[in-house]
């Protein structure tokens, strides 16, 4: 049987049981920035449009090819959120939260959409776990930030990625690049479109990833080579803690990432599994952003981080994860009159914290235990007559196949026994 519809092109979709290892990946990119005390904050899933046309800046691909533009029914222009950074940037300016303690410290997780062409781990419809830290230049911030990255992909048991790292110079230095960039390319043979891009940003044809250009850029100044005293020593202080982090690290000065926003340091992560499809997340400082968007002039960093493609990187690696059973216990009653009792005694385990399922159309004992086996549980617990009479009720394990009775009126004593799937994680 065949639907007649179909999930949008380009827009993965996780289920059972493939969504329990995307829900473990998401967790566990997040749990560092949990741990380090950032606050959680729930984006806006669109935004005005302008927001993103100023705040990532109109040379990008992002607003220029990619974003999902719609006028609303008050003659709005509205845009799909296509990262994080400027919805977070406005919420903070929005809410005054720049005014508490400093940095504020942030973290979200999410669809971001981007009208790509679909490919494997290319998404129109992309699912992140981002970070941001504003208020503060501290180049140990920045170290922190990508640490953070870090000890997700690292918890998850990732071997085959790695950190590349750059400066790409602020207010005072980067003017000065941008024109000795701009001068190099007025010799390069680019396209039209390539030109008018160079225009509004020459840093950004640094990223084209066409081989007729990237061979015209061998000899291209770099942002790296450019940079003021201040910024060369922020670049190498960012290193140093990284070093005394135990972050391996290594220098990319070619790196510029896809949004105009990011100043100073600059980071990605790639995989060597996943083919053109490398990155797995990234990130960078973006002084100046908050100002643009109309609020106090505050630095920040921040990272995103792709759980598509980290799920994709942990299975190239062959990784398996210890993704607990969906369940504990399932119910099996035996009898027409025992059903309703049992019902109420899962819903009693379920109120005291084990994870319990009831075999409902299972009309034996044996269609019940194949049930139970189906859904991975532990132990089943089985209701009869017999066991009805007795106010007690049968407990099996489902790995020895031992079998014990207990009260129901001690369901509080016995109940904890029965948290496998915590025990598992």
């Amino acid at each position: 049987m065949s639907s007649d519809f179909r999930a949008p092109k380009g827009v993965p979709e996780y289920f059972p049981p493939v969504s329990a290892g995307f829900l473990y990946v998401r967790d566990a990119l997040a749990a560092p920035a949990q741990r380090a005390g950032y606050g959680y904050i729930e984006l806006p899933v669109f935004e005005e449009t302008a927001l993103f046309e100023r705040g990532v800046g109109e040379s990008t691909d992002v607003v220029s090819k990619e974003m999902y533009t719609f006028t609303d029914r008050g003659d709005r222009s509205i845009t799909l959120r296509p990262e994080g950074t400027a919805g977070v940037m406005r919420a903070v300016v929005e809410h005054g939260l720049y005014r508490g303690p400093l940095p504020v410290k942030l973290w979200y997780a999410g669809a971001f959409f981007r009208a790509e062409r679909p490919q494997r781990g290319r998404y129109r419809q992309l699912q992140q776990v981002g970070l941001e830290a504003i208020g503060s230049t501290a180049p140990a911030l920045d170290a922190e930030v990508i640490a953070l990255a870090n000890a997700g992909f690292a918890s998850l048991g990732l071997r085959n990625y790695e950190l590349q790292l750059t400066s790409l110079g602020c207010a005072q230095c980067r003017p000065i690049y941008r024109e000795l960039l701009s001068a190099f390319l007025v010799n390069c043979d680019l396209d039209e479109a390539t030109r008018l891009r160079a225009g509004l940003n020459p840093l950004r044809v640094l990223d084209d990833k066409r081989d007729a250009v990237q061979r015209q850029l061998v000899t291209a100044p770099l942002p790296v080579d450019h940079l003021c005293a201040d910024c060369t020593e922020h670049f190498a202080s960012v290193c140093s803690t990284l070093d005394l982090l135990h972050v391996a690290w290594v220098a990319n000065p070619r790196l510029v990432r896809g949004l105009d926003y990011y100043t100073r340091t600059a980071f990605e992560f790639t995989h060597s599994g996943l083919g053109a499809q490398s990155g797995i997340g990234g990130g960078g400082r973006y002084d100046g952003l908050m100002a643009s968007l109309g609020g106090s002039d505050l630095s920040g960093i921040g990272f995103g981080l792709g759980v598509d493609r980290t799920l994709l990187a942990v299975e190239a690696e062959g990784i398996h994860l210890p993704i607990a059973p969906a369940i504990d216990v399932v119910g099996i009653a035996t009898s027409v009159l025992s059903q309703d009792a049992l019902i109420v005694i899962i819903q009693r385990l379920r109120h005291l914290g084990v994870c319990a399922d009831v075999a409902y159309d299972s009309r034996s004992l044996k269609a019940g235990l194949k049930t139970a086996d189906r859904l991975g549980a532990r132990w089943a617990i089985i209701l009869g007559d017999d066991e009805l009479a007795e106010g007690q009720v049968a407990i099996k394990d489902l790995r020895t196949g031992e079998q014990v009775h207990h009260s129901n009126d001690a369901i509080e004593q016995w109940a904890p026994s029965l948290r496998w799937r915590a025990e598992s994680a």
